[in-house]
């Protein structure tokens, strides 16, 4: 920090099991990158290069080695995953994970249809050549599940290996977790609350509204995922309550 406050809480440090923030790389360029972590890199934990965007990212290893010289995690979204599994190509994306060396993979099924003990087969076979992610809930705004539902298929990911859950919003924070406006569907938080450790939940947040409430509800070192490249030293300082929403929190 560049200068003291008394009554800041303290943060989580890197590498950190708790308080993560996963930011959203929606096709950045290398420079752009080098600029992200310049800035971001004490505070970002992983990047996520968005849906399918790894396949057409020009200089992809040179920025992925970037972020990994600054301490960041990169991994690919799970949408292209889904996009080796419905081509029958699963073998293909082990050998993915392989040439980029990737320790972690997300696994989800968003856009796609499975049966979810297949799901967890994928989880249980992926965890072999690195630490998984598994998203839940769908990317289709008109299929909303009841809490039990979310409760039965995050447990069985996590018994299948998963080492973090991702409570799906899209990038856009209009599904899953959330209502079409935006607004956190709060009975399915608790209800989750109720069953699964918090630190096991990456919340993906990508609104300000979203990350406060979250701040608000488990602290300034709860997991936050989808943040926005220009979004890191702001988030940071809502976590810290050093930021109009949360400016009471801590004092």
């Amino acid at each position: 920090m560049n200068f003291q406050l008394n009554n800041v809480p303290l943060r989580t440090q890197k590498p950190r099991k708790n308080g993560l923030t996963m930011v959203m790389d929606k096709g950045l360029s290398v420079r752009q990158a080098e600029d992200l972590v310049a800035v971001g890199a004490a505070y970002i934990d992983f990047v996520k290069l968005g849906w399918t965007t790894a396949y057409i990212t020009p200089k992809l290893e040179e920025k992925l080695a970037v972020y990994r010289d600054a301490g960041v995690a990169p991994y690919f979204g799970g949408t292209l995953f889904e996009a080796f599994i419905i081509r029958n190509q699963f073998d293909d994306f082990l050998r993915l994970l392989e040439k980029y060396q990737l320790g972690y993979a997300e696994i989800s099924d968003g856009s796609i249809t499975m049966p979810h003990e297949e799901k967890c087969e994928y989880i249980a076979k992926v965890a072999q050549h690195a630490t998984v992610i598994s998203e839940i809930g769908s990317k289709d705004n008109t299929k909303i599940m009841a809490p039990y539902k979310w409760i039965s298929l995050m447990k069985a990911e996590l018994e299948a290996g998963t080492w973090r859950l991702i409570a799906e919003s899209r990038e856009s924070g209009n599904v899953g977790l959330y209502r079409e406006s935006g607004e956190v569907r709060q009975g399915l938080v608790d209800e989750i609350l109720n069953e699964i450790p918090n630190e096991k939940i990456i919340w993906e947040a990508p609104l300000k509204s979203q990350q406060v409430y979250f701040i608000h509800l488990l602290g300034p070192n709860v997991n936050l995922g989808n943040i926005s490249t220009n979004e890191i030293i702001a988030l940071e300082t809502t976590r810290l309550g050093l930021r109009g929403d949360t400016f009471h929190n801590f004092i």
